[in-house]
């Protein structure tokens, strides 16, 4: 299991006797981390959130790679809150959430694990970069289902849905609790597990965190 140390940037390996250092992103980053996805070759690609959450002014950030030996670099730059992200089952395509810009922005993978051909995949609300709006839908995790959708936890609407390439919103299921992450798991990878809390404020420890489910039709497919 990998784990990423957001504040500390670094990527931790859990073994037998604990938390092992993979690689200090220190050097590449000086922003906290964010999500991550590890391809079939075992690279993990980081996203950076370019700013302190609840502090300060958004800032572009980046998306970093780490190899299986540890060697960090960076592979995209200047997105908005680079997000959750999801690998296709070609292992050809990395699909990522900017948060702030309220889309999804897909790459090709390259042999080297290089992300190119930038181009956004899901545009949801029409509104600059480097800022979340109160009402609008804001990616935060996502994962991908065997027809090609992805599954969009959005904290802003309180809501999780699934959408296609283009933007197309297929489903839509309101929420009592503001979703943060989304995986399909479980049997055939049917079950929609959702991560939810009752605050985004970064400060409240009185917050309760939940892990919900949702049963869903079409199984999930791609890594993570």
């Amino acid at each position: 299991m990998l784990v990423v140390a957001a504040h500390t940037r670094r990527l931790l390996q859990l073994e037998d006797d604990g938390l092992v250092e993979v690689a200090d992103l220190s050097s590449v980053v000086n922003a906290p981390n964010n999500d991550m996805v590890v391809d079939g070759q075992g690279r993990a690609y980081i996203g950076n959130m370019g700013f302190v959450f609840g502090q300060g002014t958004p800032q572009p950030a980046p998306i970093v790679l780490v190899t299986e030996e540890g060697s960090a670099r960076v592979v995209a730059d200047g997105l908005a809150f680079p997000n959750g992200m999801v690998i296709t089952p070609d292992g050809q395509t990395l699909i990522v959430a900017e948060s702030h810009a309220a889309r999804l922005t897909a790459f090709d993978i390259e042999p080297d694990g290089s992300l190119s051909h930038r181009r956004v995949w899901a545009q949801f609300e029409d509104r600059g970069d480097y800022g979340a709006t109160a009402g609008q839908i804001t990616p935060d995790g996502i994962c991908l289902d065997a027809q090609g959708a992805v599954w969009v936890a959005s904290p802003n609407t309180c809501e999780v849905l699934r959408v296609n390439e283009g933007a197309q919103i297929t489903f839509r299921l309101p929420l009592s609790a503001i979703p943060l992450a989304c995986m399909l798991g479980g049997e055939g990878r049917r079950t929609l597990f959702l991560a939810t809390t009752e605050s985004l404020d970064p400060t409240d420890r009185t917050a309760r965190g939940r892990i919900e489910t949702i049963q869903v039709d079409v199984a999930g497919a791609g890594l993570p």
